[in-house]
């Protein structure tokens, strides 16, 4: 690759930030990706000389690099036997379920962890052949663990970042991966690794003392080589500019409003939207819910609840598994306290556009966010940005990152059910004076801390580490 095609800025993800479209009558186009870093990131990459190195999502493509949206993007080509052995085997299965306070048991397979040595190592071969001369490499989570070190080794005159999107595990959860160190070593090639949350940073720092005896000076790791990387929390926001607007558009309050209708027009609606995953206590909220029909503390014509989940990982057995219960329990549910004119869970196991999901927004009057484990949590972001109108009520999981920030919620424990049962009851019945003075302190939080306070605070960082290395002849 020549110089003038190299990139000052490189982002690299596992996946790329679109989707490849292919009509029925084989014309290909390329749409934007869904999802939070996406969402996060293209802002940013618009305004830079940048390129984005990442999968194109699906088997066998092998694709030249390419311009669309205005971003530069540099494809990975993965085999179908590498995606079921690094993403769907080592990511999704040993690392997501041990990440997640082991909710789910990992699997520790040797094959899979060579696949993912073996994919990480490819992603930093692209990445440190696009990167220009001491520019700058921007690595995104737990798929790509080892990429930071690959890099430093092939390129040391660039500076890199590496952030991790879901949770760190206490030491004691994380020293069942038969890989820890290397994964430790990988990481450690960054010259800034943000977390989430402060926790997950000390938990990571815990980790490097206790596996590799490195000795941890407030928030930076001395090595012996002289490498000095920074370890801190960064948490991650959204966009809040197009859910703003949305949320003031008349089609979409009209839509929230057609929405209530449809439900029967109940005096309270539930929300909860979410990727069909185990870790986002699904299970826990239709349980508390069904729990108080029975109970004669609220009525199916009162109080409807609408599940959002996203189809997801449908090749991973725990998943499976899943979708099973969920569908049988809001059968049951449904079964037992449904009239004809009213559903008690109105379950959409399906995305939706942008659009639809801010109408669902300012229909709700309760958002549930319970999740076992969460990285940061951005629906409940994306909730407090569309509530214009200082109205809502956000039940909010001690266990995301989110909570950290959005302390005006009702929190709960989602593993006790009596308790988060008390937290729904008492979002349903707060009066609109408590709910507008709760919702404006959410939302003065969530519009001060949004992505490009994010991205400008962990770009900032990799821009002092950059001059310190310089000043070191590093």
């Amino acid at each position: 690759m020549s110089r003038s095609e190299r990139a000052e800025f490189v982002v690299v993800a596992n996946r790329l930030p679109v989707d490849r479209v292919v009509t029925p009558d084989g014309e290909e186009s390329w749409r934007t990706s869904p999802g939070g870093l996406v969402a996060a990131l293209e802002p940013m990459m618009r305004h830079v000389d940048g390129a984005w190195v990442g999968w194109a999502g699906q088997p066998d493509l092998e694709l030249a690099p390419f311009t669309a949206d205005g971003i530069r993007l540099i494809p990975i080509a993965l085999s179908a036997e590498e995606i079921a052995e690094y993403y769907e085997g080592f990511s999704n299965d040993t690392i997501w379920p041990l990440y997640h306070d082991v909710i789910a048991p990992p699997q520790y397979h040797r094959e899979w962890w060579e696949a993912y040595v073996r994919v990480n190592r490819r992603f930093a071969e692209a990445a440190a052949a696009v990167c220009a001369e001491n520019g700058t490499i921007w690595v995104h989570d737990y798929q790509l663990q080892l990429a930071p070190a690959m890099i430093r080794e092939l390129r040391p005159d660039v500076t890199i970042g590496y952030f991790h999107h879901i949770p760190f595990p206490a030491h004691g959860l994380y020293a069942q991966l038969p890989w820890r160190d290397q994964v430790l070593h990988g990481l450690l090639g960054a010259d800034v690794i943000g977390f989430q949350r402060a926790q997950d940073a000390t938990n990571f720092l815990a980790a490097v003392r206790r596996r590799l005896r490195h000795e941890v000076k407030a928030s930076t790791v001395n090595k012996a080589d002289g490498h000095a990387p920074l370890v801190k929390a960064f948490p991650i926001s959204i966009d809040t500019t197009p859910y703003r607007e949305l949320a003031r558009r008349p089609d979409i309050r009209a839509r929230a409003a057609e929405i209530r209708a449809e439900l029967g027009h109940p005096k309270r609606i539930l929300l909860g939207v979410d990727r069909l995953d185990y870790t986002k206590g699904i299970r826990h909220r239709i349980k508390a819910y069904g729990e108080l029909l029975e109970q004669g503390k609220i009525s199916v014509e009162d109080v409807t609840f609408v599940q959002v989940a996203s189809p997801s990982r449908e090749r991973v057995d725990a998943y499976v598994h899943l979708r099973d219960e969920i569908e049988l329990a809001v059968a049951r549910i449904n079964g037992d306290h449904d009239t004809t004119g009213h559903t008690a869970i109105r379950y959409l196991h399906q995305g939706f556009p942008r659009e639809e999901m801010v109408a669902l927004y300012l229909a709700a009057d309760v958002m549930l966010v319970t999740a076992l484990r969460d990285g940061m949590n951005l629906v409940a972001k994306e909730y407090v940005a569309t509530r214009f109108d200082n109205r809502g009520t956000l039940v909010l999981s001690e266990f995301t990152g989110a909570a950290d920030e959005l302390r005006q919620a009702v929190r709960v424990n989602p593993h006790d059910i009596e308790g988060l049962k008390e937290a729904i009851m008492t979002a349903i019945e707060m009066p609109p004076p408590e709910q507008g003075r709760r919702m404006r302190s959410l939302r003065k939080r969530v519009l001060e801390h949004d992505v490009d306070a994010w991205s400008t605070s962990f770009l900032d960082a990799l821009a002092e580490a950059r001059a310190k290395r310089q000043e070191s002849g590093r």
